[in-house]
This record gives structure tokens, sequence and C-alpha cells, in this order.
């Protein structure tokens, strides 16, 4: 009960150049609106030569993806665009970009996506699936009149063509939130815009990829206004009962342990294990239906209130934790950490816990909070000296 935790907004997350990038709106009947938007470049991957007496037939967006997070069942509704204005693949984006203001107004595409799920019959595993988006004839035909000059290298063609920007315009139903991979694989192709056309002598196409020097940037977009926490969101006033915990940028929980003030003059205190331990609310998470994070981080707050990993992770990211386990908890071990507060070497300012892949997976859980009677519990095992 000496243990105080909050629930916060965890804004400023970088989104860019993620290991996989997300994309959807999902209506979540405990954290509310998601909507997450895209957008990206498309490089050469040689020199086109068109031939003679090109004429462009069709040119369709193609990616894949695997993950699903909400619904399945759920049609989503997707709207491309042009950027008119260029990405920085050298340039760090944040949550809050407003990825519209890049593009062109006029819309090059709109298509109901149904993501779909199907299971390998020997690993039992999800594969990965293939969307094709067709885009305006318009595209086409920029793209088979570039001149020479406009695909010499990259850097010409992207201030030729500067990409694309994918907006979740919403869903019919809960709606989920896709996991894309645009980056080529041993097994699968990079993320595309395919050019299909004719010449003089023939009918075939060239492809303009996401490659690892391609800006990837998503924006995330939440709404807790119909959310049960929503009074008590940033607030350091009551202690809260449950604690709500978010990827993209979502929900943080930030949490205080000032009876380690009094451990500050106990120098006689040798901390041979501190375990914090966090229990899952598995009615409350739905765990069944949402998965729950894997991993979570705990980082604590230095007196000039940036955020570090404890000592502890340094020393072995096993020892330190925070995985999810069988019972339905997250353990971490900081006892290095709390050796530090106790000898005055670290301040005592706070934590922080927030999920792991917090800007390339969508995740949620409910913790139970300080408040509740099997909520957080900190164990600590210590030798206590006469001299």
């Amino acid at each position: 009960n000496s243990i105080r935790a909050f629930s916060f907004s965890d804004d400023s997350l970088r989104t860019d150049e993620s290991s996989t990038s997300l994309l959807g709106t999902f209506n979540d009947p405990v954290f509310g609106k998601t909507t997450i938007d895209l957008a990206m470049q498309f490089r050469l991957g040689g020199f086109p030569d068109f031939g003679t007496n090109p004429v462009a037939d069709s040119v369709v967006f193609y990616f894949y993806y695997r993950n699903i997070y909400g619904d399945t069942s759920s049609v989503q509704k997707l709207q491309v665009y042009e950027l008119k204005d260029a990405l920085d693949p050298d340039a760090s984006y944040y949550d809050d970009v407003d990825l519209s203001q890049y593009a062109s107004p006029f819309k090059l595409a709109e298509a109901d996506f149904h993501p779909r799920v199907r299971l390998d019959t020997v690993y039992k595993d999800t594969t990965y699936q293939l969307m094709g988006i067709k885009l305006d004839h318009s595209l086409a035909q920029k793209l088979i009149s570039a001149d020479s000059l406009d695909m010499v290298n990259n850097e010409v063609f992207l201030d030729y063509f500067k990409g694309l920007y994918i907006k979740a315009a919403g869903t019919q139903g809960t709606g989920a939130i896709v996991s894309l991979n645009l980056l080529k694989t041993s097994s699968l192709s990079a993320s595309a815009v395919v050019l299909y056309y004719h010449n003089s002598l023939d009918t075939t196409n060239v492809a303009y990829y996401v490659t690892e020097f391609s800006a990837r940037v998503n924006s995330l977009k939440h709404d807790y206004t119909q959310t049960a926490f929503k009074q008590h969101l940033n607030q350091e006033i009551n202690p809260d009962n449950l604690l709500y915990i978010q990827s993209t940028g979502g929900i943080q929980s930030k949490l205080y342990l000032p009876f380690l003030n009094g451990w500050k003059d106990s120098t006689q205190i040798a901390v041979n294990k501190a375990e914090l331990i966090f229990t899952v609310d598995t009615l409350a998470s739905d765990f069944r239906k949402y998965p729950l994070p894997s991993q979570l981080f705990l980082t604590y707050i230095d007196d000039k209130g940036k955020e570090y990993l404890p000592r502890d992770y340094s020393f072995s990211p096993v020892y330190y934790g925070g995985y999810l386990l069988s019972d339905y908890t997250y353990r971490f071990n900081i006892t290095q950490h709390l050796q530090s507060i106790v000898k005055g070497e670290t301040g005592n300012n706070g934590f922080f816990l927030t999920p792991s892949n917090k800007n390339s997976e969508m995740r949620r859980v409910v913790l139970k909070g300080s408040t509740s009677d099997t909520g957080i519990r900190m164990v600590v095992t210590y030798s206590k000296f006469n001299q």
C-alpha cells in the first residue's frame, strides 16, 4: 500500500523505419479508438528500359501482412494518395506527425481491406498474406512518362515520385491494426508499386520497391474519450485500482516507491534481491481475444527527468526480466538499482512501465493497480550489518 501508480499518456514515440509498419483502425472496447496511417518511399531496382512505344496498362500497390490485432472479420477502408512533399529517411518522425500534410489531395484509390488469417498446415502458424490495391491510371502515366534524367539515380527519382500515403479511413465494426512487412526477406519480396505496360515487342512490368533506405513513417492517433480511465488519465492525485498499458504511443504506467526514501540512511543494509511484481487483470484484459505484451520495460527517472534502464538490465537482460510469465505476472529484478538508491547514488524519482516493441507492434494489457489487494508487490531480501 506504499506503492503509488498512475496511468499516463505515452507521447513522443519515434515511428520511422521500425522493424514492421502498422496500419488500420481499431475500436478497442477498453482502450478506445486507435488510428494508424502510413507513408513510405519507393526506390528503383535498376534503370528501367520501357522499350519502343511504351503504353501504361495499370499500376498496383502490393504489400504483405501477417499479424492482425483486433477483429479479423471487420472490413477496413483504405485511401491512397501520392506524396507531394518528400520524406527524409535520415530525419526523426514521431507519433503525432500529420502525414496528410505531405500528401496530394487527389485520391489515387479507395479500397475495402478485409484482413485474412490463414494457417500453415505444417507449422500451424499464420502465413503471410498479399494485398494489392489498383491505383489511378494517372500514376501509371506519370511513371511511364518519366524522362531518363528522372531515373538516373534514386535521389533524383525520389524527387520525381516521392512515395505514397495510406490513410486508414475507418472500419465497419471493431476493426484491427495490421502489421505490414514492407522490406524484402529470404521468403518475401519487398512491398512495391508495380507498373504494368506493353511496348512494340512485349507486355511486361517494372517494380519500384520499399527498401531499407526508404523512409517509412507511421502516424498514430488515440481517442480515449469514451474509456473508463479517461478521467483518471495523466493525474497523480489518487492511485489507480487498475493500470492501463498500451503500445503505439498509447498509455504507460508511472509509479513511485516512496518507502525507499526511508532506506537511504540505512547504510548498514546490503540488498540481496529486489523483485517488483505486476499482476495482469485477466478479465479486464480479455487476454484470450487480445494477446498481451510478451515483455514490458521498467525505466527509472533520473534527477533531470530523463529515463534510463536500471543497471540490472546491463548486467543481464534475462535477469532483469519483465517477461510475461505463466502465472500472468511481469517480474523485474532491480537489485542493483535498489542498492544504488540505498547508497544515495541514484535518486528515487519514480519509474515508467511500457510495452516492448511499442512502435512496431500493437499490444495492450490491464494490470492490477497499487490499491488492489493482489496488485503491485515489491519483495526485498536484504542483509543488515551491525557494523
